[in-house]
């Protein structure tokens, strides 16, 4: 694996963006070479940026017919040996599941932005969060993938270029976990002069679907560099020759590709302290509503209450250590979620104390004022 230093894609310093552009020349600064996508609230304002930006760095911009030819002509994309990306949102994001599976088995390092919004089915083009379930869960099999959840347009920027040297460093999905809120928000980003990508690994004449240790990352080749290449989304062999019936091919590939996401979960789930030091009560958020927890601790603190935020800036793997580290130091947790409730089980799960859920689903952003009410609630 290759470590390289780039230039930012636009000029270093502050700029006035959209969460959704940032993400654009997030993408633009990672080297992302190709994008398929289809128009879907609230994700077309990428579209329509990248349409402008990649032809002017040289990269490839498809519009799809569907969500299902775009990821799927994104793993082509990825074996053909450019960094790829796709964006979408709920109901989009179900579609694509069975292809985020093909990219899982056949090891095709991909970025899926999802722009979360109210759900089901359709639903309400407005704000929510009712894929985070989802992005574990959604296609069969029980692989893990890696999402992220940032909660500004600065994170916006620099996790979609944390999501591609993640992707590509363990061959694999990763998520970007928007949202309405974020995407559509218009803050200040501050662009660093340069940034640190992680290219895949190239190893002529090694399989490209087996390694050495369990949990490792096999290296890539692409098509069109000599290697025979196998690729498919059966069971399969080191070296991509299909074993359907053989139990110990299969033991091996599905606990490989489980060990080099969840083996590394001491790397990869990283969360935020917040006011946690004394705390007696805690907030547990994530994305958009993490900032109104923030604000909710900060109204609550002025009043005498000892209360902190621990924000959940990876969703998958969980950050448990860190979760339960939490609920040995305080009395009780609050999870607010703009949603039915997802995130707040793998929470109770890990925590030895009370967690309550806030609940709110109804297309609109969760304001500090009734986290704060529910806080007080918790605490008397």
């Amino acid at each position: 694996m290759a470590v390289r230093t780039v230039r930012s894609s636009i000029a270093p310093g502050r700029h006035f963006l959209s969460g959704a552009d940032a993400i654009v020349e997030g993408a633009v600064t990672a080297g992302c070479g190709y994008f398929a996508g289809y128009p879907i609230t609230p994700t077309t304002e990428v579209l329509e940026r990248i349409a402008v930006r990649f032809p002017e760095v040289g990269a490839r911009f498809m519009q799809m017919e569907d969500e299902i030819a775009s990821v799927c002509s994104c793993i082509g994309a990825s074996w053909a040996g450019l960094k790829a990306m796709t964006v979408t949102s709920g109901p989009g994001f179900t579609l694509m599941q069975e292809g985020i599976g093909h990219a899982v088995m056949t090891e095709a390092p991909l970025v899926v932005v999802d722009g979360q919004r109210a759900g089901p089915s359709t639903g309400q083009v407005t704000v929510g969060a009712g894929d985070v379930m989802q992005a574990r869960w959604g296609m069969h099999g029980g692989i893990p993938c890696i999402a992220l959840a940032p909660w500004s347009v600065q994170e916006l920027f620099d996790v979609t270029i944390r999501a591609f040297n993640l992707a590509e460093r363990y061959r694999t999905v990763v998520f970007v976990m928007a949202e309405a809120a974020t995407m559509h928000l218009q803050e200040e980003l501050d662009v660093p002069s340069e940034v640190t990508l992680y290219e895949r690994d190239k190893d002529p004449g090694k399989p490209p679907f087996g390694c050495d240790t369990p949990d490792g990352v096999p290296p890539m080749p692409s098509f069109g560099e000599g290697e025979k290449l196998l690729v498919t989304a059966s069971t399969h062999d080191a070296k991509g020759f299909r074993r359907t019936s053989d139990p110990a091919t299969e033991r091996v590939l599905a606990g490989r590709l489980h060990n080099k996401i969840m083996m590394h979960t001491a790397e990869l789930a990283e969360v935020e302290e917040h006011f946690l030091d004394d705390a007696d009560y805690a907030f547990v958020a994530y994305g958009f509503t993490a900032r109104s927890a923030l604000s909710a601790v900060r109204v609550l603190r002025g009043e005498g209450m000892k209360v902190g935020l621990l924000r959940l800036k990876t969703l998958w793997p969980f950050p448990q250590q860190q979760v339960a580290a939490l609920g040995r130091r305080v009395r009780g947790i609050l999870v607010p979620e703009m949603n039915l409730g997802q995130m707040v089980n793998p929470v109770a799960a890990a925590a030895c104390c009370p967690v309550v859920l806030h609940s709110q689903m109804d297309g609109t952003v969760i304001y500090p004022q009734p986290v704060v009410e529910s806080m007080r609630r918790l605490a008397s």
